[in-house]
């Protein structure tokens, strides 16, 4: 089954109080425990659900980092393997809900199926954030300004005049249709959604001048975005309930904030590490020589060792970037280039040519140049 949103899965709005979370996970452990549904996948599965949902939004901790991030934000705590294991992790919530007295169904449910009140679901919405490395580096909150439905003021969001609402003729407020034909095998029972009020079970009297009875109209509105640390290019992150509202009181859909890297003028990076190309002169790679390099927060100085090669790499732990949700950071890996003059004036190259009859000047006589040593070195 597809993962829904869990205010969904409970039928309550974003900002429900906690009180109204545990009426309505009650309401449908009710309605969907295997107890009253023997044999039928489909209640179990909804069961699991309506528990999965309740574990996280009952939970102030787990709730505030699923309203930020969504899903991702759980780091898999969500999810359950069979009826045991609710069984065994929701006694607690059973013994709460019940009061310890287990969930007997014998005669105390007349027959027939409970009818489901539709719930309007806003639409989500997509947004682009440019982050440059400072930013990933240390996290940011930014403010953005969105254009989208947000609840009708005039009628707080109802649609309705004065909140003038009547129960549905058509399914008497059951929000649901029945429809009973006579076949072959017997009578057979289609149930579908009231055409008449959506599935909501109630209409409305006088709609909202304002918001012609949707319950939303257009604005803008001010977010702010709390981007963690070490965000990645094409990561999208989840706003839970920061999309368009849904009509009629209904649940809002989700802000998905899709991360986009400002290029950075020195330093190239790869996964959590970063990269920087270092050209250094003959004479400084033959001495030795202190340079000065950029990092993501500032410059710092590094020491290259006399006879450093081209092509290898200094190694400077740490100074990377954060990995998301971790306290491991990643390395700046210095790309050492050894940069050779075009031209050179008589003096230089009469320089030049006294150094070729040095045996030092031999690469044949160097033996620490072979790769294994270099591959070694780097790791080193």
């Amino acid at each position: 089954m597809e993962k829904r949103d869990y205010y969904e899965v409970l039928e309550v709005p974003k900002n429900a109080t906690s009180e109204e979370i545990k009426k309505a996970y009650r309401k449908m452990a009710i309605k969907y425990h295997p107890d009253k549904n023997p044999d039928n996948k489909e209640a179990e599965e909804k069961f699991k659900e309506a528990a999965e949902a309740y574990e996280v939004l009952s939970n102030p901790e787990k709730r505030s980092r699923y309203d930020q991030f969504g899903f991702s934000g759980l780091h898999g705590q969500q999810g359950f393997s069979g009826m045991d294991d609710i069984f065994s992790h929701f006694g607690d919530i059973f013994s709460d809900l019940f009061g310890g007295g287990g969930f007997g169904f014998g005669g105390g449910f007349s027959g027939g199926r409970q009818a489901q009140r539709h719930v309007n679901r806003g639409s989500n919405l997509r947004l682009r954030v440019k982050l440059n490395l400072s930013e990933i580096n240390e996290g940011v909150k930014k403010k953005v300004k969105v254009n989208k439905y947000v609840p009708c003021p005039h009628c707080e969001g109802s649609g309705a005049k004065d909140n003038s609402f009547e129960t549905c003729p058509t399914c008497n407020g059951r929000g649901q249709t029945v429809k009973v034909q006579n076949s072959i095998f017997g009578q057979m029972q289609t149930v579908t959604t009231c055409p008449n009020c959506g599935g909501e079970g109630k209409i409305i009297k006088n709609k909202c001048p304002e918001c012609q009875g949707n319950g939303i109209v257009k604005s803008e509105e001010i977010i702010e975005l709390n981007i963690p640390a070490g965000v990645a290019e094409g990561m999208q992150l989840s706003v839970r309930g920061k999309g368009n509202a849904g009509a009629r009181n209904g649940i809002a859909g989700d802000l998905i904030i899709l991360i986009e890297e400002e290029k950075d003028k020195n330093l190239e990076r790869d996964g959590n590490d970063l990269i920087y190309n270092l050209f250094i002169s003959f004479p400084q790679a033959a001495l030795g020589t202190t340079v000065e390099i950029p990092i993501i927060d500032g410059t710092t100085e590094i020491k290259v060792p006399a006879g450093t090669q081209s092509g290898e790499v200094i190694k400077l732990r740490g100074k990377g970037l954060p990995e998301l949700n971790s306290y491991g950071k990643g390395d700046l890996l210095v790309n050492v280039n050894v940069w050779t003059p075009r031209n050179l004036n008589k003096e230089e190259e009469k320089i030049m040519k006294s150094l070729l009859e040095s045996e030092n000047m031999n690469p044949a006589s160097d033996k620490d140049k072979s790769p294994f040593k270099k591959f070694k070195k780097f790791f080193s």
